[in-house]
């Protein structure tokens, strides 16, 4: 039996898609959200250290499964691995309703008002695909605060001179200070930083009729049992379904986006949960994948008219892949300091996002999430045995003693890190999968280690009597912060959508994610997902009323 045609279908229920089907919805529009995971509950996964915390990937425990979504991975010299999404390298996001805000970390970021004039602040670098967004800062303004007081944001940006202009605070206050918050605070203001409450998409006192945060060890990488994390699962997602507009269906896998041949977009064609193939007709499609999975998605909806794949005329569908290069450093105090105080981190500097001699950009630095003690294993300095008792006897004095500071380093776009589909390899559901290869641009280098150096310097005024550094090596970043691959311009020949997120030859497909992002910041990029989410669908909602959609 065919499926009633409805007028927007969005793939994908994370940060992006959840607030585009929740828009849509309330304005009227019908909606089909397709998801092609699950819609967990925190007791679907129980807080095992091991189970989620087996590799580095964040958000492992909430899919997708390794067998039926393998991944094809290209290193610097040409060798291919095929690798499952359990394992480091796969550059994995979580599968779920929610996608990663599910079990993200929650820090809540905007980007500074230089973060989207890169190429105006800091010149051409050399081997970088570095530009301006066709955005600023003051369009993104009123829909960041739109998402930090829907989602709900926790804490305090006002001690910070460089946050960009604001008009309202934020909504909750912060949580209470934890013991790195109190050993690394003075020793900031010695060093003349400016340190401040990190902002969280975490309730610090009940909001949104949901509790505060009990402060547990389990956060990075586990969903919240007692609801206080903020994605879009407990917050828009919810109000979209309210509204008897949109219909959430999971455990659908998109196939691809079908075309006509006046160039349109007719909806897409997707396998439900048996498996069987099914199609949906919309006026509109909206895509929310992740940066990774909608560079793919467009690269496989081929047809006459695009037999590169949809937005892919000019080659720039899947280049520029970014993903946040984290480097900081560790370091051992002279006595315990674990608190046992979730979720850990808490403290952060801006003090170097710009204004580094020589750099183009720089990074947040902040503490820490709790480490637990599975994955402290691979934090530990050089030198000490990673089995055996002079593991054991490292592991046991140095733990609770142990505090890190990290951020996102600034990187520089590069035009063959990329995502394209694989000519071989191909999905449980016979769907070409991604192929990443690339690198990161040396300069992305040098800013990280600058980067660690500066967060090792915080931490030697704090007391610690041995620091070590976190230094990245020259291979593909990707990962949680996935973005760049179907970038944002109002240059067709240099870009894939437009400055509404409207792909630019196709007038009712829409790329709604980190993937239009023209350079990625010095922060985690949820909350700017968030923004452009409002600030899209906003354009998109007066489009379709005015009938330009039509």
């Amino acid at each position: 039996m065919a499926l009633t045609a409805v007028n927007a279908v969005v793939i994908g229920a994370g940060a992006g898609g959840g607030i585009v089907a929740k828009q849509l919805a309330e304005a009227g529009l019908s909606v089909v959200l397709l998801e092609r995971g699950k819609w967990y509950s925190p007791f679907d996964c129980r807080k095992d250290d091991l189970r989620n915390q087996r590799t580095s990937v964040l958000g492992n425990g909430f899919g997708p499964d390794d067998e039926r979504n393998p991944r094809v991975t290209v290193d610097l010299v040409g060798r291919e691995r095929i690798l499952g999404a359990s394992r480091p390298g796969y550059q994995n996001n979580a599968a779920c309703v929610g996608g990663g805000t599910l079990s993200y970390g929650a820090m809540a970021w905007r980007y500074m008002e230089k973060d989207f004039r890169m190429r105006s602040t800091y010149g051409h670098v050399p081997g970088s695909t570095l530009a301006d967004w066709p955005i600023s800062y003051q369009d993104l303004e009123p829909y960041y605060e739109k998402a930090e007081w829907e989602i709900g944001v926790s804490g305090d940006v006002s001690p910070d001179p460089f946050h960009a202009p604001r008009r309202k605070p934020l909504p909750m206050p912060p949580l209470p200070p934890n013991r790195e918050y109190e050993i690394l605070h003075p020793a900031a203001k010695r060093l003349g930083l400016h340190p401040f409450d990190i902002p969280m998409l975490r309730n610090s006192i009940p909001y949104n009729g949901r509790p505060a945060c009990m402060r547990c060890r389990w956060c990075v990488g586990f969903a919240c049992e007692v609801d206080a994390k903020c994605g879009t699962h407990n917050t828009v997602i919810p109000k979209a379904l309210a509204t008897k507009n949109c219909e959430l269906r999971t455990e659908c896998v998109v196939q691809e986006i079908r075309t006509n041949d006046h160039g349109r977009a007719t909806g897409v064609a997707y396998f439900d949960p048996d498996n069987h193939l099914q199609q949906q007709d919309a006026d509109l499609v909206v895509v929310s994948c992740g940066a990774i999975e909608s560079a793919r998605l467009l690269l496989n909806s081929k047809s006459r008219l695009f037999p590169t794949g949809l937005g892919n005329r000019h080659d720039w569908v899947g280049r520029n892949l970014q993903g946040h290069t984290y480097t900081g450093a560790f370091g051992l105090m002279p006595e315990p300091i674990f608190d046992d105080l979730g979720p850990g981190a808490g403290i952060a500097i801006c003090d170097y996002n710009h204004g580094n001699p020589g750099l183009a950009g720089g990074a947040m630095l902040a503490n820490e999430f709790i480490r637990l003690p599975y994955q402290f294993v691979s934090m530990v300095p050089a030198g000490v045995p990673r089995w055996g008792k002079a593991h054991k006897d490292f592991m046991r004095t140095a733990y609770q003693r142990s505090i890190a500071i990290q951020g996102p380093t600034q990187e520089m776009p590069v035009f063959d890190s990329r995502v394209q589909a694989d000519p071989v390899v191909k999905d449980f559901w016979g769907i070409p999968v991604a192929r990443l290869s690339g690198g990161r641009h040396p300069h992305t280098i040098e800013i990280s280690t600058a980067m660690a150096a500066k967060a090792e310097a915080w931490l030697r005024e704090a007391g610690a009597i041995q620091t070590w550094q976190r230094l990245s090596g020259p291979g593909l970043s990707a990962g949680q912060h996935q973005a760049g691959t179907c970038r944002m311009g109002d240059d067709p020949a240099t870009s894939v959508v437009n400055r509404h997120c409207q792909v630019h030859e196709i007038p009712n497909l829409f790329v709604i994610d980190a993937s239009v992002h023209v350079s990625n910041g010095g922060f985690n990029p949820v909350l700017t997902i968030m923004a452009i989410a409002y600030y899209a669908s906003d354009h998109l909602v007066r489009r379709w009323k005015g009938g330009g959609l039509a």
